[in-house]
């Protein structure tokens, strides 16, 4: 089992940044892909950004490539998700997940654990 705990979320002005992290328990972290997910209200849960249990490879939604950075850190078990020149359009809840796997997944239903989310709000 895997718990994740996300955080760094909050209102920020159109062209702003946010760090979000995702601390991870239970169990070695460094033997789990991760992704980052959003949901926005009345709208189904997309891909945002996933890596590889490394770090080594990375992929990117088309909407934030560019923008936002994902990244890890297995000595400190967390995941981060770096968000810049941030528009409306990337207002959701910002959801961590977690996979024992090799290489890099943009499928929601390929993860197991989920956290709970946080809030990211870009104001106009």
């Amino acid at each position: 089992q895997v718990q994740l705990v996300e955080s760094g979320g909050g209102l920020v002005q159109a062209g702003g940044s946010l760090r979000l992290s995702c601390a991870a328990s239970g169990r070695t972290f460094s033997n789990y892909a991760m992704g980052w997910f959003r949901q926005a209200p009345g709208k189904e849960r997309e891909f945002v950004a996933t890596i590889s249990r490394r770090g080594g490879t990375t992929n990117y939604a088309d909407s934030v490539k560019g923008r936002f950075t994902i990244s890890r850190d297995n000595a400190k078990n967390t995941l981060y998700l770096q968000m810049n020149s941030l528009k409306p359009e990337d207002t959701a809840v910002y959801f961590c997940a977690a996979r024992e796997g090799l290489t890099t997944y943009t499928n929601a239903y390929d993860y197991d654990y989920w956290g709970q989310g946080t809030q990211v709000t870009v104001s106009s």
